[in-house]
């Protein structure tokens, strides 16, 4: 997923390619919004697509453009959703999502995927970068996952876990080092550096359990600190402050 640039001169931007860009309307669409006043620039309606306006001085319904510099966002995962933009699958995380978001370009996209009966964190954005760095292995993101089993937990397994030498069925590479936490007989807390297709069930399907709930409260920094299953909750950009605008927005 690239960053779709658009055209600038002077650091300025033309009003019908921001609203395109941003996933507000379309070019032809835009026409509209502009005429009834929904975009204005430091107080003052545009009154032409082709002005040349600076991103941070615009409000469109009196609102600053979202996510100008690209979007990070936090979901809580429900159960029964999927990860695609496939409806045919089910109900999918975009449908909780503005739809706007999906015709930004580039669109939003999910930083990995949670199987349709994982529950937890899930990270958005449109930013190709971050979703390679979240993702690849050599980042070491550690990603934390809550797992109830049907069967008994073994203490012999967190030294096993942590060895880095269990290997999952039709793969020749051994697993990452993984920190595993007893919290009960059929409970525990698994931490991961890296994403294999199923991979949390399939370690514990390789020592004899099945993994009947699963669920992540955590993906690298993050953690979900509270917000409702569902609902989304806009974060503040790697490298930028904390807070202000792009970490106190929420939705559902």
């Amino acid at each position: 997923m690239g960053d779709a640039r658009i055209n600038t001169h002077g650091g300025r931007v033309r009003v019908d390619q921001l609203l395109s860009r941003y996933g507000y309307a379309s070019r032809r669409e835009g026409r509209a919004w502009w005429k009834a006043g929904r975009v204005t620039v430091d107080g003052q309606p545009v009154r032409d697509g082709s002005e040349r306006v600076e991103v941070g001085r615009v409000r469109i319904d009196g609102e600053g453009v979202e996510g100008p510099d690209g979007l990070l966002v936090m979901l809580n995962k429900p159960q029964g959703v999927v990860c695609t933009r496939d409806d045919r699958e089910g109900p999918t995380v975009y449908d909780l999502l503005p739809a706007r978001w999906l015709r930004r370009n580039p669109p939003v996209t999910t930083v990995g995927r949670l199987d349709r009966d994982t529950t937890g964190l899930l990270l958005v954005t449109d930013l190709g970068e971050w979703v390679h760095r979240w993702t690849s292995p050599r980042h070491h993101v550690e990603k934390c996952y809550e797992v109830e089993v049907h069967g008994m937990l073994r203490p012999e397994w967190v030294e096993l876990f942590a060895s880095g030498t269990l290997r999952l069925e039709g793969e020749e590479g051994p697993c990452l080092p993984a920190r595993l936490e007893l919290v009960s007989g059929t409970e525990a807390r698994l931490h991961l550096r890296e994403g294999r297709y199923h991979q949390v069930k399939r370690m514990f399907a390789e020592v004899g359990v099945e993994v009947v709930r699963l669920h992540r409260p955590g993906f690298g920094p993050y953690g979900l600190e509270g917000l409702p299953v569902g609902e989304w909750r806009l974060l503040a950009l790697p490298g930028k402050a904390a807070g202000g605008e792009a970490g106190d927005q929420a939705g559902s």
